[in-house]
């Protein structure tokens, strides 16, 4: 018995520090598939899709923020227009949904066909 506590008490410094003496050797180049270097991807950010801070606002929150702007105003127009930037077109047809209200040309009816989208939004929590 007394022979393998001292055999024990012998091998295991040894082993200990034969672990730590060698610094792990840097790879010369990146790993290699075939001809093309390995892509490494990054985790995913869980918190991020938690609900942090830096969580954009959705398209629907942007055009809500721009009704409690005065009806009829240049800013709530500058407002509708930095959620969709305008890309008038010469003879747009009807919009059939928010985001085609940038091609209409002339401010009063490109606000009105926001404002009439933005209307029928349901109230959103906050």
């Amino acid at each position: 018995m007394r022979k393998i506590i001292l055999a024990l008490a012998l091998l295991y410094p040894a082993a200990a520090l034969a672990q730590g003496t060698t610094p792990p050797a840097a790879p010369a180049s990146p790993p290699m598939v075939g001809d093309k270097p390995l892509m490494q991807v990054g985790a995913k950010k869980t918190a991020a899709k938690k609900g942090e801070k830096g969580k954009q606002p959705s398209v629907a929150q942007k055009l809500q923020a721009c009704q409690e702007i005065d009806d009829g105003t240049k800013e709530r127009l500058t407002c509708y227009d930095e959620v969709f930037a305008p890309q008038p077109k010469p003879k747009p047809a009807a919009a059939k949904a928010v985001s085609e209200c940038r091609f209409v040309k002339e401010e009063d009816e490109r606000l009105t066909c926001y404002n009439g989208f933005a209307d029928k939004i349901p109230k959103l929590p906050q």
